[in-house]
């Protein structure tokens, strides 16, 4: 039942060795005891030995379920623990590092005085999250350069993690440069959907979409500047959300948690929006969680578009959407069409064109648009890239790519002039290993800074591929020839979940709604 976790180790350790004799380093930095794995936790798995367990009954409960059993202390936090450490395993190439010292957490967990909302529970973290605990691992990004350059100390998100009592227990892969939709860098290799391994996992938070999508996490933690968290979920057949930038600063990103159900990510935006959170980062608003507007049942006003005429949906994508809006008009709630700055936002935004070019871009092209990147190997060789995809790119990244503040203003001023509380979108579907991805369904919301959120409706059928064999895209170019090949029957299809600035709580109130209306409808998960 226990999956080695030497295993894990010996195969990030070939994959290092490979870069280091491509790259001629001449040792790879991390010592053994931090090597993902570093032994075989899976020995010390309690359901082994004394009173059994069963770890997949373990494996098989919902975080709040979880939670609960742990906080009762009917479910003792090594138990839960070694049973996700089991659960790891080596196929889908997601794991960057296994923290060892969490064993000692576990310990800790257990001598806490108060336990906190995710006491006991195993938590992944994306490769770019910084984490100090001794002996300290490194942040790499996917660039070789990183390496041997272990975190100082702790993120405030990993830090406020582990005041509520979470285990982080493993971090995970990221494309080269954060800056793809891909999963796939120098130091680990590629990282592969669970679902169905010659599909991407998507990115850059990949390592944590394939981890907790194939079950191997509960809870992972991720960043997102265009579509980081939602890409991954939405591939992976989970769920997640993307706050309002400041309301989990992080950098220039905007952190947030992927689960499989939204109600886990209810859970984990209560213990990060906490006091722990406020003391440690005075640049976060003060903001509790609110429960009255997540748990509220008042019916919604929504918006809703099935295209935003960038990019052309699929018929997947566009049959999810106006699926989930008749569920929701069947529940009660209004739903309306849009259309003007809502469906084609560029032409109200004139500085909006380099976002919207970027948002096309290749993955493995991306990485060759960062001035800091002229140093570093790419995955791929530039001398590979055909002229016709940098043509795209005529704007300088250096200027201002995001929509200035009087775009949003403007798309505040329309949302509020209809009256609405949230917006059903659509989300890109389940693409191949390095694919074209692009990202003007979510970029958007990262532009304006929204939170927005990914919630599983539907899964692709022979009957979508059957129309897709009709698209043409917009443009007719490279991406929109190349996304009309997609082959994903049987693949899952998501939708976008969207709110105004701080309003998380009524996002993932609405998002449990779809979650809720799809799963009546169908139980394809």
């Amino acid at each position: 039942m226990c999956v080695s976790i030497a295993a894990i180790a010996a195969v990030a350790g070939m994959g290092r060795k490979r870069c280091a004799e491509q790259r001629e380093i001449t040792r790879y930095p991390h010592d053994s005891h931090r090597r993902v794995g570093g032994g075989n936790p899976c020995r010390k798995a309690p359901f082994r030995r004394g009173r059994r367990l069963s770890a997949a009954s373990i494996l098989s409960l919902p975080l709040p379920e979880l939670s609960k059993k742990l906080q009762d202390g009917s479910l003792p936090p090594e138990h839960v623990f070694y049973a996700y450490v089991g659960k790891l395993a080596t196929e889908t190439n997601c794991i960057t590092e296994y923290l060892q010292e969490s064993e000692n957490q576990v310990r800790k967990a257990k001598l806490m005085e108060k336990k906190g909302l995710l006491y006991g529970v195993p938590v992944s973290i994306k490769d770019s999250i910084d984490c100090q605990v001794p002996p300290g691992h490194d942040s790499t990004l996917g660039f070789i350069k990183n390496l041997n350059k272990p975190a100082a100390e702790d993120s405030v998100v990993v830090q406020v993690l582990k005041r509520q009592g979470a285990i982080p227990f493993v971090k995970t892969n990221v494309p080269q440069s954060l800056i793809s939709y891909d999963c796939k860098n120098l130091i680990f290799g590629q990282t592969r959907n669970p679902l169905l391994f010659t599909r991407t996992p998507g990115g850059s938070s990949g390592g944590e979409g394939a981890l907790v999508g194939g079950g191997g996490s509960i809870l992972g933690i991720g960043t997102d500047v265009g579509g980081s968290l939602r890409f991954p979920a939405a591939f992976c057949g989970i769920c997640a959300i993307k706050p309002t930038g400041k309301r989990l600063r992080y950098c220039e990103e905007s952190v947030g948690p992927l689960a499989k159900d939204v109600e886990s990510l209810a859970l984990c935006l209560r213990a990060l929006l906490s006091e722990d959170m406020f003391s440690l980062d005075s640049t976060v608003p003060p903001l509790p969680f609110n429960e009255e507007v997540y748990s509220s049942t008042k019916p919604l006003r929504i918006g809703y578009y099935e295209t935003d005429f960038f990019t052309m949906p699929s018929p997947a994508m566009r049959r999810a959407v106006r699926q989930t809006k008749e569920l929701l008009e069947e529940a009660g709630h209004t739903v309306g069409a849009l259309g003007g700055c809502f469906a084609s936002w560029e032409e109200y935004c004139p500085g909006s064109k380099a976002l919207l070019d970027f948002s096309k871009i290749r993955p493995d092209v991306a990485c060759w648009l960062l001035p800091e990147k002229s140093q570093e190997p790419s995955c791929t060789p530039k001398e590979s890239l055909s002229q016709q995809l940098w043509d795209s790119t005529s704007t300088p990244l250096t200027t201002s790519t995001f929509p200035p503040q009087d775009f949003c203003h403007q798309f505040i001023a329309q949302w509020k002039k209809l009256n609405l509380d949230v917006m059903l979108c659509p989300m890109l579907g389940p693409l191949p290993l390095s694919p074209p991805v692009a990202v003007s369904y979510t970029m958007l919301y990262n532009a304006l800074d929204f939170p927005a959120g990914v919630v599983p409706v539907t899964l692709v059928t022979d009957e979508d591929e059957e129309q897709l064999k009709g698209y043409k895209g917009y443009y007719r170019d490279w991406w929109d020839r190349t996304l009309a090949k997609v082959s994903s029957v049987g693949m899952p299809v998501a939708v976008q979940c969207v709110a105004l600035p701080w309003q998380e709580e009524l996002c993932l109130r609405f998002m449990k709604e779809v979650e809720t209306l799809s799963l009546k409808k169908n139980s394809f998960f």
